[in-house]
């Protein structure tokens, strides 16, 4: 399935602790790059994270944010961490020692520092699964998106192959008779110039003209690259890459096209093909 690199996703779940909320962005990238953002707290499940993404996403740059906030009533679960208190003792002890005339600390002061109150362990536990399990329903969402995302950019790579097809159809119908006016024009040129020519070598010069401009092997390629194009569409696998790929060799084959072009129609067709390559490929460029 064709997956788009670009989407965004939003979940958030409240809960007698307080409220959580993911939110997911994803941009095109080369590789899978993952940048989270996530509080102290909860810091300990970037590893499970960053598996439980990229299990999911193989290409693309994701910005991951995760809050919390904590509810009023939450703190009834809270509990001090007295490891963290008697430092924190201890040092204002010392301090004071150095001061002139220290200042009173107020009991508020100490329960505001970093780490003085903890969530009761059972409410973390609830707090680390919840978190894990709300980052599943943004994944879910996320490559829902950039899967509805991605069958319109199948639609529109179809539409562009299949306009190719009739190109390569055009000069095939007309190549015939390209070939045998650029005869033509050849055969009374000599005879403008009353140069003796033998027949034979006549004959060699007009096959090895015809053969500079014969496009039926270029035209041939075209048409197995837009074949292998739709059947890497229908792969159920990243093929993002692939599909560049390709790319490159469709725009080599239109370039030799356009160059070894004799006639306005061939070469409207060559200009036609590359303008066709360019669209495709600004859509390949956000295919996971």
């Amino acid at each position: 399935m064709i997956r788009s690199m670009t989407a965004f996703s939003r979940q958030s779940h409240e809960a007698e602790w307080g409220v959580l909320s993911w939110e997911l962005r994803s941009v095109n990238h080369r590789y899978l790059e993952i940048s989270l953002r996530m509080p102290e707290a909860l810091r300990m499940l970037e590893i499970g994270a960053r598996e439980r993404i990229t299990q999911q996403l193989k290409r693309g740059k994701v910005d991951g944010f995760l809050r919390f906030q904590p509810l009023e009533t939450s703190a009834v679960g809270m509990q001090l961490n007295r490891e963290v208190v008697d430092a924190l003792l201890l040092a204002h002890d010392e301090v004071e020692t150095l001061l002139e005339n220290p200042g009173r600390t107020a009991a508020f002061d100490i329960l505001r520092w970093p780490g003085v109150l903890q969530s009761a362990e059972t409410d973390l536990s609830a707090l680390k699964k919840e978190t894990l399990a709300l980052l599943a329903l943004a994944l879910d969402d996320l490559v829902e998106t950039r899967a509805r995302e991605g069958m319109g950019m199948k639609a529109l790579i179809e539409q562009r192959c299949d306009a190719m097809a009739v190109e390569v159809a055009k000069v095939r119908a007309v190549m015939p008779d390209i070939l045998k006016t650029q005869q033509n024009k050849l055969t009374a040129r000599v005879a403008e110039l009353q140069v003796e020519l033998a027949p034979e070598r006549l004959a060699q010069e007009i096959a090895m003209m015809m053969q500079k401009s014969d496009v039926a092997e270029e035209l041939d390629r075209i048409e197995v690259h837009l074949e292998e194009v739709r059947r890497v569409l229908g792969q159920h696998e990243p093929v993002g890459r692939r599909l560049d790929f390709l790319m490159q060799e469709l725009n080599r084959e239109a370039n030799t096209l356009g160059s070894k072009s004799i006639s306005t129609e061939s070469t409207s067709v060559a200009v036609e093909m590359k303008v066709l390559i360019e669209q495709m490929r600004e859509q390949v460029q956000n295919i996971e």
